[in-house]
C-alpha cells in the first residue's frame, strides 16, 4: 500500500494547486474568492508566504497532488506576529479521505515548531460542517460566527472563527 506523503509544497506544485483551488472557488465556499486566481497569482502567493516564513504543504499520493495547507498571518499589524490563520485544500476527488486531517495536523505542527502561538481558523460559510468538525477533531474551539459577512452563489454567507493554542500558546510571554 502507498502512503500519502506530507511534504513541503514548491513552485512545481503550483498547477496542481492552481487547479485544486479553482474548483473550491467555483463550486464551494470554502473560499470567498468570486472568480479564481490564475497560476501566476497562485505562485506570488506561495512565494510571498514561504519568504515570510510561513508553513506551505502538500499532500501527495503515487505523484499526484491531493492537497495543500499553508499558514498565514492572521492580521498584519506587529501585535498579531504570534497567530496564524490556517487554509486547507482537498483535491474534490480526495475529500473525506483523511488527506484534510494530515494536512492540517502537519500543519499545527509546522507552525508550532516555527513559534508561532495560535491559530484560527477562518471558516466560510457556516454549512461547513466537514471543515468545523476537521478542526473541531483537531483541538480547535468555537469562538465566534460572523453572520452574512459574505454573498456568493446568490446568498449570504457565514463565517464561523475557531482557535486553537500552538505550543504553550498564551501561558508565557513569547
Amino acid at each position: 500500500m502507498t502512503l500519502v506523503s506530507i511534504r513541503p509544497a514548491t513552485p512545481i506544485d503550483i498547477p496542481a494547486i492552481a487547479r485544486i483551488y479553482a474548483h473550491a472557488v467555483k463550486h464551494g465556499t470554502a473560499s470567498f474568492e468570486i472568480e479564481a486566481p490564475d497560476q501566476t497569482e497562485m505562485a506570488r502567493r506561495q512565494r510571498e508566504l514561504v519568504d515570510a516564513g510561513f508553513p506551505y504543504i502538500a499532500a501527495e499520493l503515487d505523484g499526484r497532488l491531493l492537497g495543500y495547507a499553508y499558514a498565514g498571518p492572521y492580521r498584519v499589524r506587529p501585535a498579531y506576529r504570534f497567530t496564524v490563520e490556517d487554509s486547507i485544500y482537498v483535491d474534490h476527488q480526495a475529500q473525506r479521505s483523511g488527506v484534510g486531517r494530515m494536512l492540517l495536523d502537519h500543519l499545527i505542527a509546522n507552525s508550532t515548531d516555527r513559534g508561532f502561538r495560535q491559530m484560527i481558523a477562518v471558516i466560510g460559510d457556516s454549512a461547513q460542517t466537514a471543515s468545523v468538525e476537521l478542526h473541531r477533531a483537531a483541538g480547535f474551539r468555537m469562538v465566534g460566527n460572523l453572520e452574512s459577512v459574505g454573498h456568493k452563489f446568490g446568498r449570504w454567507l457565514d463565517s464561523v472563527i475557531m482557535q486553537r493554542a500552538l505550543g504553550p500558546g498564551a501561558t508565557n510571554p513569547p
